[in-house]
């Protein structure tokens, strides 16, 4: 898989400071992070956290049909499938780290970043967009974590994103992997402002323009030019698909049990829009409906490195199994859409299963992100 990260820098009108522009560039896999992007884009953001002229980042995908669709999972799959496991560990540990810690870095900045989340925003692309300070989404955005139809599980910070929505949204989303349009993602908190594809240029050009040097915040400034474009926005919203029947999938999803949590979601009344959420549950992979099970109830309180650091370990763990790559097959390699999953349903599954992905690969003191949140890191 090809791929790049285009980097810009726009002089502001007044004074010596400038808008830093990050493109996501692989358009033919609908922005899909390679490695060798997250190595660009993480290098480049430190960067620019360090340049007192930049005063705020613009990240977006190239294309008009996705922010990002997620990370690399075919060529996990390639390493997967032909190489034995210690060198499976090996490949995921290195991608998986980079990718947490861009994605910390990016929930960590102390500068506004702009998350241009238009078209698909999904996986990997979701682990960006969520950290940015200011999400805008356009009438066509789709945002959505579908792990679970791969056999892997929310990751790239959704244990910390995911359990910050209204109690049992998360792991709504999270068991079903169904897409969040950009109508409901404003409701849910998935984004902050809704602007029009074509306000993109317009935006940047009223970034350049502003006064940022007699700014008490810079944040702020930010909002503000969001809030007026998003008055152009308002007579295209999308139909709302979710907060209809948020209360039921509410209560369904406040079940104790997983297996009760399932059964009354599938209970759920009918809509296209469910139907394609229950059909994602049933044809899933029971694996990860447990261990976004375990993340929404378990994992709740966890800090923000803390959820990395336990994510990293499991996201590994998975590759380990055998079901992560059996879904990169079903669903994306060979295209029969028919996995064949260890267990068929959530109630078959051996909690010692679980169990085994939650337990570290590593001690405390030689876990890959242990200097996550510490040190200025």
């Amino acid at each position: 898989m090809t791929g790049q990260v285009i980097f810009t820098e726009r002089p502001c009108s007044e004074g010596e400071c400038k808008i830093a522009i990050a493109t996501l560039d692989n358009t033919a896999s609908l922005n899909a992070l390679t490695y060798p992007m997250l190595e660009q884009l993480n290098q480049q953001l430190e960067r620019w956290h360090e340049d007192d002229s930049i005063v705020c980042v613009f990240l977006e995908g190239a294309g008009e049909k996705a922010f990002c669709a997620g990370g690399d999972v075919r060529a996990m799959y390639q390493v997967m499938e032909s190489e034995p496991k210690a060198s499976i560990s090996r490949f995921l540990t290195d991608y998986f780290t980079l990718e947490y810690r861009c994605n910390y870095l990016i929930h960590t900045y102390t500068k506004p970043i702009i998350g241009w989340g238009r078209g698909i925003v999904m996986g990997g692309g979701m682990g960006l967009f969520m950290g940015t300070s200011h999400k805008v989404v356009t009438p066509e955005s789709r945002l959505a974590m579908p792990e679970i139809s791969i056999g892997l599980y929310p990751d790239v910070g959704a244990t910390w994103f995911l359990n910050r929505l209204e109690p049992g949204i998360g792991l709504f989303l999270g068991l079903t992997g169904v897409m969040v349009n950009a109508s409901d993602a404003l409701s849910i908190h998935f984004a902050d402002h809704l602007l029009l594809a074509k306000e993109r240029d317009g935006l940047l050009e009223q970034l350049q323009h502003a006064s940022w040097s007699t700014a008490e915040d810079h944040y702020d400034v930010v909002t503000e030019l969001l809030e007026n474009l998003a008055q152009q926005a308002d007579d295209q919203r999308p139909v709302q698909q979710l907060m209809p029947h948020f209360d039921a999938i509410q209560q369904a999803c406040l079940q104790d049990e997983l297996q009760s949590v399932v059964q009354a979601v599938m209970a759920l009344p009918s809509s296209p829009w469910l139907d394609r959420a229950k059909q994602n549950l049933a044809e899933g992979s029971a694996i990860s409906a447990h261990i976004c099970h375990r993340q929404m109830t378990h994992y709740s309180e966890l800090s923000l490195a803390g959820c990395f650091r336990l994510e990293l370990g499991v996201s590994v763990q998975c590759g380990l199994l055998g079901e992560f790559r059996e879904g990169v097959r079903a669903r994306l390699i060979d295209k029969d859409g028919q996995p064949n999953w260890l267990f068929n349903n959530v109630a078959d599954v051996d909690s010692s299963v679980i169990d085994a992905l939650f337990t570290s690969l590593w001690p405390d003191q030689a876990h890959p992100l242990v200097n996550l949140g510490k040190h200025g890191l």
